[in-house]
């Protein structure tokens, strides 16, 4: 905990010192550069916090020629993507793209997320998943546990083993984590699949995602009309994401395996509250981002 307060301090709103981009931007601000330079970039777009410091550091100092639009891919705005050099800020919801602008002087747009268009219908993938969910475990519904691309998850075996008990399929995603996917393994009832390389088929065939991030997976989720349940959230703004990402109706927040069954059972069948569950999710894809990118490189090049 006494390393755990000083850093919250530092990222939240407020009148606090800015985290300064300096060390990064002479990691990588001239590679950045140079890149820019010899594609020609109309618009350079970080969609990570780090590179979000990094475009705002180069661009306050001259540095770097093409405009910034910083995709802000967390519902929780955290200082770490903030920096007064970028040109603009393209936000999931008006609460992020309010915190932004009341927190530095740069506009931000509430365009929604972004994701890949295979995401949004159901393509030929789905039904493979399908096969295999009946062949491993048939009559169970289907539950993706996310751990993220660094297969971060906490006691995620023991989540495991509550679904397999309470006749779900439980199917976890353990990222580039080998050591987490082999102890995942061992747990009777649960697939366990290596790297998944079609997204769009696996969240089309499940039932349920549970996240702990309310990262990309969540929101290719709310794309898929997959509904969401937040749990044993990661600590730091990926709690305070998966919070707020709840608060706004687009997904439900378990905090005790009590809860967690009780929203699977509701979600997993469909009926209106899984309807209505997964409207609210596909209501944040609002516009598309591209629009405004294309506007500030216009704009730009006048």
């Amino acid at each position: 905990m006494g390393v755990r307060r000083p850093l919250r301090r530092a990222a939240a709103p407020g009148p606090h010192r800015r985290p300064d981009g300096t060390p990064l931007a002479r990691l990588a601000g001239a590679r950045l550069t140079d890149i820019a330079e010899r594609s020609g970039a109309d618009v350079v777009v970080p969609v990570f916090h780090l590179a979000a410091q990094l475009t705002g550091h180069l661009r306050d100092r001259r540095l770097l020629r093409a405009p910034s639009a910083v995709l802000l891919t967390d519902f929780a705005v955290h200082r770490q993507w903030l920096h007064p050099g970028n040109d603009l800020y393209l936000c999931l919801t008006d609460e992020a793209a309010r915190s932004v602008r009341e927190t530095i002087p740069v506009p931000a747009e509430p365009t929604g997320p972004v994701v890949a268009p295979g995401f949004f219908a159901p393509g030929p993938g789905a039904e493979a998943w399908w096969r295999r969910f009946g062949a491993y475990a048939p009559g169970r519904p289907p539950v993706v546990l996310s751990a993220g691309a660094w297969g971060a998850a906490s006691e995620p075996e023991g989540t495991a083993r509550l679904l397999v008990g309470a006749g779900f399929l439980p199917v976890v995603l353990c990222g580039r984590n080998a050591h987490l996917r082999a102890r995942l393994a061992r747990v009777p009832g649960a697939l366990v699949p290596d790297w998944v390389t079609d997204m769009p088929g696996l969240l089309h065939a499940a039932r349920v995602l549970v996240d702990n991030a309310a990262g990309q997976t969540a929101v290719q989720a709310l794309a898929a009309g997959l509904p969401v349940v937040g749990y044993r959230p990661l600590p730091g703004h990926g709690a305070e994401g998966v919070r707020r990402m709840a608060a706004l109706g687009a997904s439900e927040f378990a905090s005790d395996p009590a809860t967690l069954l009780r929203a699977l059972r509701h979600l997993a069948p469909d009926g209106p509250h899984r309807d209505h569950r997964t409207s609210r999710g596909r209501a944040l894809f609002r516009a598309d981002a591209l629009t405004p990118v294309t506007a500030l490189g216009a704009m730009a090049r006048v």
